[in-house]
């Protein structure tokens, strides 16, 4: 009887220590929810412009990045969802940005199996360049005089040299 003991006790040592080694080598498969690793940030743009919204997640599985305004889903010739190579994450490029249309809420959502989470983002939209309307208009104009090395110019106001 000692002797069985003794024969089955390496055995015993032998398949802890395999399955010790395929717990450390071998990779384990655990699910586990999104989470992100860049947030989009709030943007103010100029009308005629561009914005973009970047958003990436992590998870197992590897989590599906969806965008949103105003609680549906984004779609328009004007945006464009670009995702990244490793489907980690996407960019949202909304161009050209037009003032009331798109001042609003971005959400970006991150799904997979195990759950869901959103992050949101803020567009402010702001008219395009116009000249303000109480600056005095004051002539001038520019001479040049070409030369070989450097042009050289002259401003003039009213006659007199700037």
């Amino acid at each position: 009887m000692d002797l069985r003991f003794r024969r089955l006790l390496p055995l015993t040592r032998a398949a802890l220590h395999l399955l010790l080694l395929a717990t450390l080598v071998l990779p384990t498969h655990t699910e586990s929810m999104p989470g992100f690793i860049k947030s989009p940030d709030d943007q103010t743009g100029i009308s005629g412009g561009v914005a973009s919204f970047v958003c990436q997640a992590v998870g197992e599985p590897k989590p599906r990045i969806t965008w949103m305004k105003k609680g549906k889903k984004v779609s328009s010739q004007r945006f464009e969802v670009i995702e990244f190579d490793d489907g980690s994450g996407s960019v949202l490029r909304i161009q050209p940005l037009r003032t009331h249309r798109d001042e609003a809420i971005y959400e970006c959502t991150a799904t997979n199996s195990v759950g869901e989470i959103n992050t949101s983002a803020k567009l402010t939209v702001l008219e395009g360049r116009t000249c303000p309307t109480n600056v005095p208009h004051m002539p001038c104009s520019l001479a040049v005089t070409p030369t070989y090395a450097f042009p050289q110019s002259q401003w003039k106001l009213k006659g007199f040299s700037c």
